[in-house]
């Protein structure tokens, strides 16, 4: 399982994908159909909510901001792990995380977003 390849995948495709039709296209190549995604404040199923709770997100950060791996992803045992940083680009780091992802086939079947205390 090439989890950089994944991982990575999501981070751009997903989370760095600003038009809903281009997005759920990756969506629908990097989840599962019944895929579940948790972010801090709630937790969504499927394709189309997953893509909408990417686009509520989106709203909310300037639009030059970009999400940039820390280093590559690793994983074992269909769990993958990414840490990810975000902020404008070439500007300073505005909130750091993870993503936690259990994989299943290839493809993402549940992925967990985490994010950094900002004094830890």
């Amino acid at each position: 399982m090439d989890f950089e390849k994944l991982m990575q995948a999501n981070l751009e495709l997903v989370f760095g994908e600003r038009d809903p039709a281009r997005r759920t296209s990756a969506i629908r190549n990097i989840y599962h159909e019944d895929a579940e995604l948790h972010e801090p404040e709630r937790s969504v199923r499927g394709h189309a909510a997953i893509s909408q709770a990417v686009s509520d997100l989106l709203l909310h950060l300037p639009p030059d901001f970009v999400f940039t791996a820390l280093r590559p992803a690793s994983g074992h045992h269909g769990v993958g792990r990414l840490q990810w940083r975000a902020g404008p680009a070439g500007g300073p780091i505005a909130v750091t995380g993870t993503d936690v992802a259990h994989v299943d086939g290839g493809l993402i079947r549940t992925l967990h977003v985490f994010l950094d205390q900002p004094d830890a």
